[in-house]
């Protein structure tokens, strides 16, 4: 082994009780720690190497979708054999990928909360089978913080700024302070953006349109939505309007679509796998009025960290990351919002928007470079099915009451 190897990382070597290290235990690295990242915490087998000057040095992802668009959706068993299944030739193949052998890898970050617990489960044993056989920590990664953080990896982003994570399993308004440091705005009552869109895209039968055969129902939605004719034809409720505060609810948003697709079936005497003529319109009115739901609790979020100091007024920055982010209209209609508040808005590149590897492994470069959570005490690790987001400041967003005047929206939908 080189001697350039045999460095204990300094961060570590000043906090090693803190940092639990066993005996004879060492981190190698060359000219930067590398971090080997690991996600299975739905549906995507994804792994990744940054190392500490936050460069990618190799990622493979694992995608399952086309298996859960032939089940007409998610089955969790079915997900964790496939995560046993692909997640040894996964890693096996970053490793290559990035030609490093595990005595370049200094630690391991892992997604252990929140998601699909059989799904989470794969993951964390196989990281723990990874930690004692070559001797490395572990990093436990929060996935929806992941989700947050990982913009910072491609923008000059600083501490404190505003996210919006929205995908199909979450919908999340918080303050981000620090690396492990997140204030809770507001949160999804009952269902997220991404769930209803996947819902309705399969009852309206969009998988039988050729072109939507193979993409998910996010993605299906939009594409529908920018053929629309006739944006104005469906008007459907915008979500607790009169609701002062940051929370979201799409469960009588995706009720109020099932209702006017099943009016326009009987209209039209629908049957078997033929679509309503109105499809294209109607995915344009769910999309609008996800959009202003959206940007409704969003501006009311702005109004509160303005009022309380949260995000100071010379640096005032928006990330918005999840699956649903890569919707071009509703980055857009945010876009917009944020103009209007003097916000800099970003999101990371699509690919890192949806579940990956990369996302985890740049979580734990950052909290290796201030020794959070960095861990040999790998027995005191567990899997969380369901897992809040930082300190809930909810409660005090509730009691504000801060009235919002709705931003007129002039994006298009092509």
């Amino acid at each position: 082994m080189l001697i350039s190897q045999l460095y204990v990382h300094y961060s570590l070597l000043r906090n090693s009780t803190k940092s639990c290290l066993r005996p004879g235990f060492y981190l190698f690295y060359r000219k930067y720690a590398n971090i080997l990242g690991i996600e299975t915490s739905c549906d995507d087998t994804g792994c990744a190497i940054v190392n500490e000057n936050g460069k990618l040095l190799g990622e493979t992802l694992q995608s399952q979708n086309l298996i859960h668009l032939r089940n007409g959706g998610i089955i969790p068993d079915v997900a964790q054999d496939l995560h046993r299944k692909y997640i040894e030739p996964t890693v096996d193949k970053t490793l290559k990928t990035a030609q490093l052998q595990w005595s370049d890898v200094a630690a391991i970050a892992v997604t252990l909360e929140p998601g699909l617990p059989l799904s989470l489960a794969i993951g964390m044993k196989y990281a723990k089978h990874l930690s004692r056989k070559y001797n490395k920590p572990l990093i436990p990664i929060h996935h929806m913080e992941a989700h947050a953080l990982v913009a910072r990896m491609q923008h000059d982003i600083t501490f404190p700024f505003l996210t919006l994570l929205i995908s199909g399993g979450h919908c999340l308004l918080a303050v981000v302070q620090d690396v492990n440091k997140f204030q809770l705005l507001g949160e999804s009552l009952d269902c997220a953006p991404g769930e209803v869109f996947d819902k309705v895209a399969r009852r309206m039968k969009l998988r039988n349109i050729p072109e939507y055969s193979q993409l998910c129902g996010g993605k299906a939605v939009e594409m529908a939505a920018a053929k629309s004719t006739d944006v104005n034809l469906f008007q459907l409720p915008l979500p607790l309007a009169d609701h002062k505060d940051c929370n979201f609810s799409f469960n009588g948003l995706k009720t109020s679509v099932m209702y006017q697709l099943y009016r326009k079936e009987n209209e039209h005497t629908i049957e078997a796998d033929k679509l309503i003529p109105e499809a294209n319109d109607l995915c344009a009115a769910l999309l609008m009025t996800t959009s202003r739901h959206l940007i409704h609790r969003t501006q009311r979020a702005m109004e509160f960290c303005h009022q309380h100091q949260l995000i100071p007024d010379n640096k005032k920055q928006l990330v918005v990351s999840g699956g649903v982010a890569c919707n071009n209209y509703i980055y857009n209609t945010l876009t917009q919002l944020c103009k209007e508040f003097d916000y800099e808005i970003y999101r990371p590149e699509p690919k890192l928007c949806t579940d990956n590897g990369v996302m985890i492994a740049w979580n734990g470069v950052e909290k290796w470079r201030k020794n959070i959570h960095v861990t040999q005490n790998i027995n005191s690790l567990d899997i969380k099915a369901v897992s809040p987001l930082g300190e809930s400041l909810i409660s005090r967003v509730k009691e504000a009451r801060i009235p919002t005047k709705l931003l007129k929206i002039k994006a298009k939908l092509r």
